[in-house]
């Protein structure tokens, strides 16, 4: 019998010009990337979202921006599962992880919002933790400027000429999470190096 299930996958960001290509817009860039390789246009637009809805591997998936600041994201996220009527368990949201070095990837199926204010808006608006998420790696500032500064600022030469490579790799998780189940995604992927250095 099809699998009749509806996913949502969402990736954490601010919106604007100005916060593109920052490190706080990982999870922007890895819908991006989505949305590229499988033909998804992410234009339509309903409760502070932009989406698509298309097919990966299969699975009936929407892919989303919520449009809202980071740290209110969870309410448009909420309202776009909702509609859809998508189970928690099958939601990935995706997000930057200063916690994590970077271009380490760890995906979850629960969990706290470690200082992140995307996530903590999506626990407090779905009122539980258990929200599968994939965290992506981007380290902390070598410099000592402080953290609202570092995620708002924009990746480094250096790191810039790993993103696509990691941002492919995360493509290549959320597809595995879809495809074979988030245990899977987990074996394969969790804290892995996506970087050469």
């Amino acid at each position: 019998m099809p699998d009749k299930r509806v996913r949502l996958v969402a990736g954490l960001g601010n919106p604007g010009d100005t916060y593109a290509k920052t490190r706080h817009n990982a999870g922007f860039m890895a819908i991006d990337a989505l949305s590229e390789s499988f033909s998804i246009p992410v234009e339509k637009k309903k409760f502070e979202t932009v989406y698509g809805r298309g097919m990966i591997k299969g699975a009936d998936v929407v892919l989303a921006k919520p449009m809202a600041y980071m740290n209110r994201s969870g309410p448009p996220v909420q309202n776009l599962s909702n509609f859809y009527r998508i189970l928690r368990e099958d939601m990935l949201v995706i997000y930057d992880d200063i916690d994590l070095a970077f271009g380490r990837l760890k995906i979850n199926v629960k969990g706290g919002h470690g200082g992140h204010k995307g996530i903590k808006s999506l626990i407090d608006a779905f009122g539980g933790d258990d929200i599968p998420r994939l965290r992506i790696g981007v380290g902390r500032s070598e410099s000592g400027i402080n953290v609202s500064d570092y995620v708002l600022g924009r990746f480094s030469d250096k790191e810039k000429d790993d993103l696509d490579r990691i941002i492919q790799t995360v493509r290549d998780a959320v597809v595995t999470v879809i495809s074979d189940g988030i245990t899977e995604g987990m074996n394969r992927f969790n804290e892995k190096s996506t970087t050469y250095s």
